[in-house]
């Protein structure tokens, strides 16, 4: 299984915004249930966020505060994060990864596994 690659993480102020990248290499993500984790340090692994293959997104709860937005963009072959308004414990590595299985991204914003592979990921440092 392919893993999928994740990109546009950095270092920002409180405050600041990012759009964090997902592509895909072999094939199309606009099939699969595709969701956004990320892992502090010290923290378990948790969802961010998940969009399924028709294009529904579900989000947990702090991004519903409007903070994250997830899209797609088929054309690109990319599933973005947008991160706004980030607070120093956003600070964490954000991974993307695809569901094996159809009707996986849950209402509360977590990817269902079974999953494929898991990439790097991608660190984001948010200062205070």
């Amino acid at each position: 299984q392919l893993p999928l690659v994740e990109s546009g993480g950095g270092l920002v102020p409180s405050g600041g915004s990012l759009r964090l990248s997902c592509a895909a290499v072999g094939f199309y993500l606009k099939y699969y249930d595709i969701g956004w984790f990320r892992q502090a340090p010290g923290k378990e692994r948790e969802g961010v966020a998940c969009i399924s293959s028709s294009g529904e997104r579900q989000y947990n709860e702090d991004s519903l505060k409007g903070r994250f937005t997830i899209s797609r963009d088929d054309a690109n072959n990319t599933v973005y994060l947008e991160l706004n308004s980030l607070r120093p414990e956003d600070t964490a590595v954000y991974y993307c990864i695809r569901a094996l299985y159809d009707d996986s991204c849950s209402i509360t914003g977590t990817l269902a596994g079974p999953y494929g592979d898991w990439g790097q990921g991608t660190q984001v440092t948010v200062s205070s």
